[in-house]
């Protein structure tokens, strides 16, 4: 069975690229614009994974991210915070409110797929 991966980014081209890059790489893909939109698509159906923007309208990724890491039917989902963002502070709380790993702005996509192999392998 394909894995699936659900993307929350608010930037259109950067959820376009990402659903491009990961569909290549054989996943089945799904989108998120918003926090709102992300909880919603984890309770109609979770993810294998979660590649979660850190900065986004309605909820951002931190706030997300602990309320996924409250329910307990999600404590195993692993979840990679991205962002611009790239100080150490804003990494300590990402993975202090229980994301899986922490990727940065721009990265190189080769690095990203590895990531998201490894995270998907571990879990």
């Amino acid at each position: 069975m394909t894995q699936s991966i659900l993307v929350a980014d608010d930037e259109p081209s950067i959820l376009l690229s990402l659903q491009f890059l990961l569909q290549k790489a054989g996943f089945e893909v799904r989108l998120a614009h918003n926090g709102e939109e992300v909880l919603q698509a984890v309770e109609q159906s979770a993810p294998d994974l979660l590649l979660l923007d850190a900065m986004m309208p309605h909820r951002d990724g931190y706030d997300v991210c602990q309320t996924i890491r409250a329910d307990p039917r999600w404590t195993s989902l692993p979840i990679i915070m991205l962002t611009a963002k790239s100080r150490d502070v804003e990494r300590q709380k990402g993975m202090a409110l229980g994301a899986t790993d922490y990727v940065t702005k721009p990265f190189s996509t080769r690095d990203l797929v590895a990531t998201v192999r490894k995270h998907l392998t571990v879990s």
